[in-house]
């Protein structure tokens, strides 16, 4: 067993192409991306081989979560701060988490098309993956496809959320700042926003500041500053600000980015960095176990028939769906 496990851990094309993420091949890390992505039972084998020998030159990028409601500008901003950034000598990968198919399960893939001057850049990558429904509307194999990015020499790694649902908690667990998009109205600034993706934040940017609506946008940010106030922060070493941005005009990417380096510097200093990368490497874990002990029992035919005859009887009104949760879970020990 143990010589078939050097045997796999050493395949000779998995470590060839190990070496062309490294060194920054494009192509080579889309197929890494491609590999870890897939569902086939006999890919999985492989991908954990190429994880493992690119985990050494991971963990080195800035990693943003970005998060919006639909039309609050999250793929203009991106396209601008990637382009701004790459204009400093960053190296910039997208992960845009597109919403799945009901019927398909396929991605969106259309950011490319939204994301014009990243697409043509050198120094950026877009990677858009289908969200399929698991942990949290977030695509099952993010967080490896950001340590691919980061192993490939990216150093800024920006995570575009679907913004709505369970999405933002998860994506805010993967990266190290998360920034929460708002718009300004013509109403009540803060009417409908959910106070938990606001806890969340680590920075607020009101979008769309652009020439003539700057009044509008510093109203609406002294809104949210004074809501801020009233939460709890993130950390206890930094206060979420609030900001204007006009991603059309390119006001306010400066400020944007100097905050992202400000919070890592503070957290840094206090030694939550690192403590937040270690916890978040856990969590994954258990998130993986999680996935991965579904998986396993939903697979199990005696599970499955078990599963349909409860689903069944619940849906006949015949068993709680409580009671027929506590039988399936039942069914594990005698599975083992």
């Amino acid at each position: 067993m143990g010589t078939t496990n050097s045997t796999l851990a050493h395949s000779p094309d998995i470590a060839a192409l190990a070496e062309q993420v490294r060194a920054g091949n494009r192509v080579a890390l889309a197929r890494a991306i491609t590999l870890i992505e897939s569902r086939k039972a006999d890919h999985r084998p492989r991908a954990r081989q190429l994880l493992t020998l690119l985990n050494s030159a991971a963990g080195r990028s800035q990693r943003v979560g970005i998060t919006g409601v639909p039309g609050v500008g999250k793929s203009t901003l991106i396209d601008a701060l990637g382009s701004y950034l790459t204009g400093q000598g960053h190296r910039v990968a997208v992960l845009a988490v597109d919403p799945s198919s009901s019927r398909s399960g396929g991605a969106i893939l259309g950011d490319k098309t939204r994301m014009a001057l990243l697409a043509a850049d050198p120094n950026a990558f877009i990677r858009p993956s289908p969200s399929s429904g698991t942990l949290g509307g977030v695509a099952r194999t993010t967080r490896e496809t950001i340590l691919l990015c980061e192993a490939a020499g990216f150093d800024v790694v920006l995570v575009e959320t679907v913004g709505v649902g369970q999405s933002e908690v998860t994506v805010a667990g993967m990266v190290d700042f998360f920034l929460v998009l708002m718009l300004a109205g013509g109403g009540d600034e803060l009417q409908g926003i959910k106070k938990g993706v606001m806890e969340l934040a680590d920075m607020i940017a009101i979008t769309k500041a652009d020439s003539g609506n700057e009044g509008a946008a510093r109203s609406a940010a002294g809104d949210y500053k004074a809501a801020l106030r009233i939460l709890t922060p993130p950390s206890a070493a930094w206060q979420p600000p609030v900001i204007t941005i006009s991603s059309r005009e390119g006001h306010g990417l400066g400020e944007l980015w100097a905050n992202v380096a400000r919070h890592r510097a503070a957290l840094t200093a206090s030694g939550e960095f690192e403590a937040k990368r270690r916890e978040q490497d856990v969590s994954w874990m258990r998130a993986m176990i999680e996935e991965r002990l579904r998986q396993s029992f939903l697979s199990n035919g005696a599970a499955a028939a078990k599963i349909a005859e409860l689903e069944r009887k619940v849906r006949a009104g015949v068993t709680p769906p409580s009671v027929a949760a506590d039988e399936a879970a039942s069914l594990i020990a005698g599975l083992q």
